[in-house]
C-alpha cells in the first residue's frame, strides 16, 4: 500500500500506463526503451508497493486485474493534473499577477490623464493578470495611504517634505490667479499690487506655498480643498484665486473667468509620481512604475 508518493512511484505508474495502452510487456518494450525481463522486474516491483496483482501474463496473453483496471482509471486523471499543473506552473513563470494601486490628483490635464492612459495600454500589452486600482484623492490623503503602504504610486504635487518618500518628477502645472464676473477687479484692465492684496483670496491648503509664489495676498475668508470648491468661489464674484490654468481655460474662454496679473502673478507647480521606500515594489507595480514613467518621459 502507498503512504506517500515518491518520484519512483509515479515513474512505475507511468510504466503501467505505457504496458496497458501497448498492450502488454512485449509490445511496450520499444516504447520504454526496455528489455520485456526490465519491465517484468518494474511492474513486479509496482504491484509490492501498492500490495495487489495488477495483470496475468502468460500462455492467455495480457489482461489487467480488477484491481489494475480500478488502478488506470485513477492513474490517468492523476498524470492529466501533473500536466495541468506543470503547464500553469510554467505560465506563472513568466507572467505579472497580482494588484497595482494608484493614487491620481485632482483635476488633472487631459494630456497628463492621455500619459496615464497610455501606460495602462502599455501594461496590458504585457503577459499579465493584475487588478489595476486608481484612486483619486488629496495630496496629503495620497501621502497617508502611501505611508500606509495602501497606495503603491501616486502622481501629485507634494510638499516632498516625507524622507520616507522616493520622488521623479514628471510634469508642471501653470498655475493663474483669477477672478470672475462682479468682483471689482474684473473690469479692471491692470490692477496694481495694491488693489490685488485687498482682494479676498481662496486658501488652498495643499498649494505648499513657497518664498517664489508670486501673490499671497493679505485677506482670507475663504478655504477650499478641492480645485472645484476654489472655482465656486471665485465664481461668486467675492474671491480672488489661483486655479490650474488647463481647468480654468474653458470659463475664461466663456467670459466667466479672468487671470489677474498674468505672467507675473503666475507660477509652475511640480508634479511628481511617489511611493514609500520601504515597501519593495513587486514584479506587476516595478512594471507599472516603469511604464508610467516611459510615458511621461
Amino acid at each position: 500500500m502507498l503512504g506517500q508518493l515518491h518520484d519512483l512511484d509515479l515513474q512505475l505508474l507511468r510504466l503501467f500506463v505505457t504496458v496497458v495502452e501497448c498492450g502488454g510487456f512485449s509490445a511496450a518494450q520499444g516504447e520504454l526503451g526496455l528489455s520485456q525481463s526490465s519491465i517484468s522486474q518494474q511492474m513486479a516491483r509496482l504491484e509490492t508497493r501498492l500490495g495487489y496483482r495488477l495483470c496475468s501474463r502468460g500462455k492467455a496473453g495480457f489482461k489487467l486485474t480488477p484491481k489494475g483496471e480500478q488502478l488506470l482509471s485513477a492513474t490517468r486523471p492523476l498524470f492529466d493534473s501533473i500536466e495541468l499543473f506543470r503547464h500553469q506552473s510554467n505560465g506563472v513563470a513568466g507572467r505579472l499577477i497580482g494588484e497595482v494601486r494608484l493614487g491620481l490628483s485632482e483635476a488633472l490635464d487631459r494630456s497628463v490623464l492621455e500619459k496615464v492612459a497610455q501606460a495602462i495600454h502599455d501594461f496590458r500589452q504585457r503577459d499579465e493578470s493584475v487588478r489595476i486600482e486608481l484612486l483619486s484623492a488629496m495630496p496629503g490623503d495620497m501621502e497617508r495611504l502611501l505611508l500606509q503602504q495602501r497606495l503603491d504610486l501616486a502622481i501629485g504635487y507634494f510638499s516632498k517634505v516625507q524622507r520616507a518618500f522616493d520622488y521623479r518628477r514628471l510634469f508642471s502645472e501653470t498655475q493663474h490667479l483669477y477672478c470672475a464676473v462682479g468682483h471689482p477687479l474684473f473690469e479692471t484692465p491692470d490692477p496694481d499690487l495694491g488693489a490685488l492684496s485687498q482682494a479676498d483670496r481662496v486658501d488652498h491648503p495643499y498649494r505648499f506655498l513657497g518664498p517664489d509664489e508670486p501673490f499671497q495676498g493679505q485677506r482670507c475668508s475663504a478655504r477650499a480643498e478641492q480645485v472645484e470648491g476654489t472655482l465656486a468661489f471665485i465664481l461668486s464674484g467675492q474671491h480672488v484665486g489661483y486655479l490650474p490654468s488647463h481647468f480654468a481655460r474653458s470659463w475664461e474662454q466663456a467670459g466667466q473667468l479672468k487671470p489677474l496679473g498674468a505672467p507675473h502673478l503666475s507660477f509652475e507647480v511640480d508634479f511628481y509620481l511617489a511611493r514609500h521606500r520601504a515597501q519593495v515594489p513587486g514584479e506587476a507595480q516595478q512594471a507599472f512604475e516603469d511604464d508610467l514613467l516611459r510615458a511621461f518621459a
